[in-house]
């Protein structure tokens, strides 16, 4: 069940029971948008419980809010004929042998159901480029490592919880990492500068090392 909330004097805040219904309302959201059954919105931006609307002078809290009341949410999405990126990964993160470990899965295997599913970006955030991909296979849910790192190098791709996340630059973090990739994740002469936006398919390919 959907409740809404005003957020500043030009945003509306949607708050959903779950990540999967945060995906389909966004989804939903944009397609509204498309066809102009939006009018006023500026911006929408998904989270993992959330989803925030922003409009201009010409919308109000109550019109939005009853905009959203009209739509029809639907949950799944596979037939979604939806951009994909394909993500070359070299496989040899210094955490695959953890992942193996907690997976209760040898190394291989670990690489080869992460490869063999096809993801979608569930939203962004953390930095600039960074998104929060799922979809994978249920075995490779893992936890955080008990212990940051202070350098994560750029590109690595990395486990946590249900979450695919490749890091778009240098800098703290503390996913299990099990990979490295050389996508352009982040391009500001690029539109839209993120390569990975909310709704996009994602399919990560194996590259030996």
């Amino acid at each position: 069940m959907m409740r809404t909330l005003a957020a500043g004097h030009r945003g509306l805040l949607v708050e959903c029971d779950d990540l999967p219904e945060v995906m389909a309302l966004h989804r939903t959201l944009e397609e509204a948008r498309g066809a102009g059954a939006l009018p006023g919105v500026v911006d929408l931006v998904p989270a993992a419980r959330t989803v925030l609307i922003t409009f201009d002078d010409t919308a109000s809290h109550g019109r939005v809010a009853e905009a959203l009341a009209a739509l029809d949410v639907r949950r799944g999405d596979e037939d979604r004929p939806d951009h994909e990126v394909e993500v070359f990964v070299t496989y040899d993160g210094d955490d695959l042998d953890e992942v193996a470990s907690l997976s209760g899965l040898s190394v291989d295997e670990v690489v080869r159901r992460h490869s063999a599913a096809t993801y979608r970006v569930a939203f962004t955030g953390f930095a600039p480029g960074f998104a929060y991909i799922v979809g994978g296979d249920a075995a490779l849910v893992v936890p955080r490592r008990t212990t940051p790192r202070t350098r994560v190098p750029r590109g690595s791709v990395a486990l946590a919880g249900e979450f695919t996340g490749i890091y778009p630059r240098e800098g703290p973090g503390g996913w299990q990492l099990i990979g490295r990739t050389e996508a352009p994740l982040w391009d500001l002469d690029r539109e839209p500068p993120a390569l990975l936006a909310p709704g996009t398919r994602v399919r990560f390919t194996r590259l030996d090392p």
